[in-house]
């Protein structure tokens, strides 16, 4: 997976942390859990704030 694959991501995001509240984590924890995953494979300085947002923000709509 790449920094872009947002839905990717984030599926993978609520299958590894199914008790983590995404408004409750901070950017910094958000891209260490991201780079973490399993099938993610993009260089880690690639991201910014507004992927993290996009991640966190469909991370937010797919437990709702």
């Amino acid at each position: 997976m790449k920094w872009l694959d947002i839905q990717d991501i984030t599926i993978e995001l609520c299958e590894k942390y199914p008790n983590d509240d995404p408004l409750s984590i901070s950017f910094p924890d958000l891209h260490h859990k991201i780079c973490s995953l399993d099938d993610f494979d993009d260089d880690k300085n690639k991201s910014s704030e507004r992927i993290l947002e996009a991640i966190q923000t469909a991370w937010i709509e797919e437990i709702d």
